[in-house]
């Protein structure tokens, strides 16, 4: 009988130790892996095992964790966290600060995929905390190099959580996420002076299913933009201010095909941004922006809060923007109770091209004044059909 004691208390014990075994590690603080975390050595390697210890680790118990501690600021070189990973979510958990190399020098390498930190195929992945991702971009923006690099990009990240964060002076645009489905941003702060250029905020290309919410971005560039493959698009709930607002486009450079499809913008404010609510194409490309709702938005001093340019040409390509007489389709689109101030005399502007125009716009409630006292504001309008009903400025192609 004792004997068999002996063993059962044998066995236990070497059961508990395969049990600990299967549920190894959960939690992968980088400064167990030589991080020092003082803002000048690089702790790039050292992010990048824990990377690998995380992604690699056991599809058992707990979503496992690679964390970033409180009070200590990392510096980083450009990093690729790659997938698949093994277990089927992976959480990594940002509270102290991630930085960049502080001068254009001090990069050892320009990133292949032109992103500092990038994230390709890396499913169910949540990246939140209260920390700081700091893109250190002042030194890039008088340098050409800056537009070609994002701070973060997602590429190829089914259903990935971004929340809690503070994301300030990328190079270029913040946060890019491209060829991802079902995706929810929530609770940033996204901050670059309004002078930086292509600091937007959020770039969204060919993906599906996004949810933005619940955040304030002032930067140097579109708050939040939709480019072409962007399709059931919600957009609740964002401060935008410094910026360029929010923006669908722009669609069809360089003859391009290109689609946006299903955007819904509600309870948004613009605050002194240079525009609102904007959709902007090339001339000479095809496709589309259709099914688009801007609704409940509040405007203050926000120049061209309501504005469609299908003759659109950024500072870069002013020597070559021709005439042409094709255009990207845009239709269906809805301007739903608008509040509040224009900047400038032009507080509505569509401007279509005429073949085929812009088809089937609709405007209800456009309650918007002059930011100046009694200053008089107006809307211009070319090749746009559809209706507006109970708007302080008269849009005149539109039916009463």
């Amino acid at each position: 009988m004792q004997d068999r004691l002996v063993s059962l208390l044998i066995f236990s014990i070497v059961l508990s130790g395969l049990i600990d075994i299967g549920y190894s590690e959960k939690t992968f603080d980088v400064l167990n892996y030589r991080a020092v975390g003082d803002g000048e050595a690089d702790d790039s390697e050292a992010f990048v095992n824990a990377w690998k210890a995380l992604c690699g680790a056991d599809e058992v118990g707990d979503v496992p964790t690679l964390v970033v501690p409180k009070g200590k600021t990392f510096l980083l070189q450009p990093i690729e966290f790659e997938g698949p990973c093994r277990p089927k979510r992976v959480h990594i958990q940002v509270l102290g600060n991630v930085v960049a190399p502080k001068t254009v020098d001090a990069w050892k390498e320009c990133p292949s995929s032109n992103a500092w930190l990038q994230f390709t195929n890396v499913a169910n992945l949540t990246l939140d905390g209260s920390g700081t991702i700091d893109g250190q971009g002042s030194s890039w923006w008088s340098n050409s190099i800056a537009n070609q690099l994002q701070a973060l990009h997602f590429d190829r990240c089914n259903n990935l959580r971004l929340s809690g964060l503070t994301h300030v002076n990328s190079p270029k645009a913040h946060i890019g996420i491209n060829h991802c489905i079902n995706v929810d941003v929530s609770h940033l702060t996204i901050i670059a002076p309004a002078e930086s250029p292509n600091t937007d905020g959020i770039d969204i290309s060919n993906s599906i299913s996004v949810n933005i919410h619940d955040s304030f971005i002032g930067t140097g560039d579109d708050c939040i933009a939709l480019s072409s493959g962007s399709s059931n698009i919600n957009i609740t709930n964002i401060a935008c201010g410094p910026g360029h607002g929010i923006s669908v486009g722009s669609l069809g450079k360089n003859g391009a095909h290109e689609t946006v499809e299903n955007v819904y913008v509600r309870d948004c404010s613009f605050n002194g941004t240079q525009n609102g609510a904007r959709i902007k194409t090339w001339q000479g490309g095809s496709g589309y922006a259709k099914n688009i709702v801007f609704e409940k938005i509040t405007l203050v001093a926000a120049e061209n809060p309501i504005i469609i340019d299908q003759f659109y040409c950024d500072a870069e390509a002013k020597l070559s923007c021709e005439n042409q007489t094709s255009a990207v389709t845009v239709s269906d689109v809805r301007y739903i109770d608008f509040q509040g101030t224009s900047g400038s005399e032009e507080a509505i502007k569509l401007n279509c091209n005429q073949i085929p125009g812009c088809q089937n716009i609709v405007m209800e409630e456009i309650h918007i004044t002059s930011a100046v006292p009694s200053k008089k504001i107006y809307a211009s309008c070319s090749h746009a059909k559809g209706t507006c009903n109970d708007s302080t400025v008269p849009v005149p192609c539109l039916d009463k």
